[in-house]
């Protein structure tokens, strides 16, 4: 069983804060087998850790996180990015086309531009696989409604940290039945179901500290496009 964070964020996100080296230095340090750095809407940064990789003896998996029209999904194993606001069903078609998978994350927070705010449940079982675990949660609630959809309709499940700082790297974890090293068997073991999840709260202080980091980014990028 391999050990895999699936979800976490470089300062390539405009609410990221660590370089690549700091992800992987972490996923190492934590023993995990492998890591997808998953920045929105950019892909730079994983493409730099998919390569720097081997240094930590980590299995880096390219992607990131596409802002769809309808919210955000997981495009895992793709090299290249897939644009931005296109429809969900249009998004799935496209990381699939670029040989990834579709993994919808944080489905039903609404907040976090979870997907079920703009499309149904049953459009929703088109992925191939729910992230059931998000670590950055405050009652747990919507992690506990993801996994029951995804029993309930025999959907393969996912953890993700989430993370946007380094420490954070490895809070939720995916064990995934692969039969080699690889992130072709790992992509295919996630397709096939072969996964288990485990993961632990994100602490509230960093949570927030995570979340107005990002407002202040977000206020500062459009500052500086309008100069």
């Amino acid at each position: 069983m391999l050990a895999a964070e699936l979800h976490c964020h470089s300062s390539l996100s405009y609410d990221g804060r660590d370089p690549v080296d700091l992800l992987l230095g972490q996923a190492e340090a934590v023993g995990l087998d492998a890591i997808a750095v998953t920045d929105h809407d950019e892909i730079d940064a994983s493409l730099e850790a998919a390569e720097r990789a081997p240094e930590y003896g980590l299995i880096a998996i390219p992607g990131l996180e596409v802002s769809t029209a309808a919210g955000h999904v997981l495009a895992l194993g793709v090299t290249e990015a897939v644009p931005s606001g296109l429809s969900f069903g249009e998004t799935l078609g496209r990381v699939r086309d670029l040989g990834g998978i579709a993994v919808v994350p944080h489905p039903f927070q609404e907040s976090r531009s979870g997907v079920l705010a703009h499309i149904s449940r049953d459009d929703l079982t088109a992925a191939d696989a729910i992230e059931v675990y998000n670590s950055r949660l405050l009652t747990g609630r919507a992690n506990r409604q993801a996994e029951r959809f995804a029993k309930l309709r025999e959907m393969p499940m996912t953890a993700g940290s989430d993370a946007h700082i380094s420490e954070m790297v490895g809070q939720a974890v995916t064990r995934i039945d692969a039969a080699e090293r690889s992130v072709d068997a790992i992509l295919d073991a996630i397709r096939d179901g072969r996964t288990t999840v485990e993961g632990r709260r994100t602490p509230w202080r960093i949570s927030f500290r995570q979340a107005a980091g990002g407002v202040k980014r977000r206020v500062k990028n459009r500052f500086y496009s309008f100069l």
